[in-house]
């Protein structure tokens, strides 16, 4: 796991892991403790013990994660926002056959209008803080931190997390491409354990109002 916090207990001395999760301490004690800690993850504990190698494996927080909110380049708990934001559940968007999870956000988000848009690769239009007379009145997006303003690159299937912001809080972050709102995506990756295969498919059935000949579609001509 990259990126977690490794801390000898009781002092300021520690370390973070590294891309594949390794960990270099150097002049630890064989008495002290190391403190393993990462956001939306249980904190662990584990003695040194004269221990040259300590390897672990850190166990999910659902209750902790759940409370986590994304906001620009850090994040906070629900309790202590004080921008408008709103979060959305992932589960819901795909429970709506569509290319694009803006598609997808339509009467799900409060103060958040979306206008659909029926053409083949057509995307549908975001208004949050709505229509201005200067510009473009499209929102900021912001996928696993990387700006665009493009919907269709991004497959449904692969979001993790969305959230809204949408007063003008969001600017202190992003500046001026922020004035029409921003909504940050998260993306799935990978997590420990054994590897699970999801499948997800939508169908229907059209036909013509109108026989193409130009006839009208009933039992008798």
């Amino acid at each position: 796991m990259p990126g977690a916090s490794v801390l000898i207990k009781g002092t300021t001395t520690g370390t973070q892991t590294d891309f594949d999760g390794n960990y270099t301490l150097d002049n630890v004690d064989d008495n002290a403790t190391l403190v393993f800690s990462y956001i939306g993850f249980k904190t662990l504990e584990v003695a040194v013990n004269g221990q040259s190698t300590i390897d672990v494996t850190m166990e999910e927080d659902a209750s902790k994660l759940d409370e986590v909110v994304v906001t620009g380049y850090g994040s906070q708990a629900k309790k202590d926002l004080t921008g408008s934001v709103s979060v959305v559940d992932t589960e819901e968007l795909l429970a709506v056959p569509a290319t694009t999870f803006a598609q997808q956000l339509q009467g799900r988000a409060a103060g958040v209008s979306i206008i659909n848009d029926a053409r083949p690769g057509g995307e549908a239009t975001v208004r949050i803080r709505g229509f201005g007379t200067v510009g473009n009145n499209a929102p900021l997006y912001i996928i696993d931190g990387v700006p665009t303003q493009a919907q269709a690159n991004l497959n449904p299937n692969d979001i993790e997390s969305l959230q809204i912001l949408k007063d003008a809080s969001a600017a202190s972050i992003y500046g001026s491409r922020a004035a029409n709102g921003v909504i940050i995506i998260t993306t799935k990756k990978g997590k420990m354990g054994k590897p699970t295969i999801s499948y997800n498919s939508f169908y229907g059935i059209g036909s013509p109002e109108k026989d193409p000949r130009g006839f009208k579609r009933s039992g008798t001509r």
